[in-house]
């Protein structure tokens, strides 16, 4: 009597680290297109709540429509615009950098004092000093962040007390003036190119340039993903192949660097430097990329997003102004406004979270 003969084993699916990083990349990769459609509803909000405002404020008061006080509003958004691009990278990542406010201050009165003591200078050699300056403060974060395995959030602490020590001490109470800087560099905070003022052409080319490359290149889509995994301490990125600590390393310096760039377009636009130049900055910065739809807990987000809240801030701020709110109800609102910008971060989280688990329960029950 001959034995059954059983039947072939299936092929067993695949087990080990490759099977977990490429499960991890088809789920992170899934989360992503949901949170991309969410994120550019979120974006269209902003531009419509943005149109809102400036439509009601200017019904009240028609002095906020005048040219002057526009561009003043612009270029002030701008300087925050240039270093909410490089925040963006950082939080994304699931960090965050308190130490812009203070590179700032120290590049812009480096950049000035380097532009005085040698007026023959070409100003973009200075405003280069400046950007070099800042990716060395950034790198030092970088570093301290995941070579040192310390917390973003207390060595960037650490970093905005020191370098804004450094400042004092390199200030040495001396005040940069705007008659002491060449007229070429002051030209550039107020001049135009083309009939647009200066800082949003550079503004605006910092903003496109890093939108496209966070989202056509893979660098760029794998700081999102180091961040989606980061609530696994980022083994699943590891996993994957992804080098995460040189990333979030290259995405502190890009922090620094554009904060520098920041410094030098604030000693442009203002002409006067001291060491408390850009003091209070990093919360403006991280709070414009919280209000542009940049989870605080990384992993979504979008430049393009940050730079809108950016705008929005600021014109709420002009807005609060010109209706001749009083200052502690303009904290106040500024204030509410990011507390409903992380709650709503919260909730698309959810729903992303939901969509997947629902897609995830379809695919084991249809397989």
């Amino acid at each position: 009597m001959s034995t059954p003969v059983s039947a072939p084993p299936g092929p067993s699916a695949p087990q080990g680290p490759a099977a977990v990083a490429e499960a991890e990349a088809e789920r992170v990769s899934t989360g992503r297109r949901v949170v991309d459609r969410l994120i550019r509803a979120r974006e269209l909000g902003l531009v419509v709540v943005l149109l809102a405002i400036v439509g009601i404020t200017g019904a009240i008061e028609p002095n906020f429509f005048d040219l002057d006080s526009i561009k003043e509003t612009v270029l002030n958004v701008a300087i925050i615009a240039v270093m909410t691009a490089g925040m963006t990278l950082v939080i994304v990542t699931r960090n965050i950098d308190l130490s812009v406010g203070s590179i700032l201050g120290l590049t812009a009165f480096l950049c000035g004092d380097l532009l005085t003591k040698h007026p023959g200078m070409p100003w973009i050699v200075a405003v280069l000093v400046a950007v070099a300056i800042g990716a060395a403060c950034g790198l030092l974060n970088g570093v301290l962040v995941t070579w040192g395995r310390v917390p973003a959030l207390v060595v960037t602490l650490g970093t905005m007390y020191a370098l804004r020590g450094v400042a004092f001490l390199v200030t040495d109470g001396r005040q940069i003036n705007a008659e002491d800087l060449p007229d070429s560099f002051l030209n550039v905070g107020s001049g135009t190119l083309l009939g647009i003022p200066t800082l949003i052409v550079v503004a605006v080319v910092v903003i496109l340039l890093f939108w496209f490359v966070t989202r056509d290149y893979a660098w760029g889509r794998q700081l999102y993903a180091i961040g989606s995994s980061g609530r696994s301490g980022g083994q699943a990125a590891k996993l994957a192949g992804l080098k995460s600590d040189r990333r979030v390393t290259q995405a502190f310096v890009i922090s620094g660097a554009l904060a520098g760039l920041g410094g030098a377009m604030f000693a442009a636009r203002y002409g006067t430097v001291d060491a408390t130049a850009g003091d209070g900055y990093e919360l403006r910065v991280i709070g414009a990329a919280v209000v542009g739809g940049v989870a605080i807990a990384g992993g979504s987000g979008s430049v393009l997003g940050a730079a809108i809240g950016a705008v929005l801030l600021g014109t709420i701020q002009t807005a609060l102004i010109v209706l001749k709110i009083d200052d502690f109800w303009q904290q106040a609102i500024v204030g509410l406004l990011i507390i409903v910008a992380i709650a709503l971060d919260r909730l698309i989280a959810n729903q992303s979270e939901a969509l997947l688990r629902q897609r995830s329960a379809r695919r084991r029950t249809s397989a």
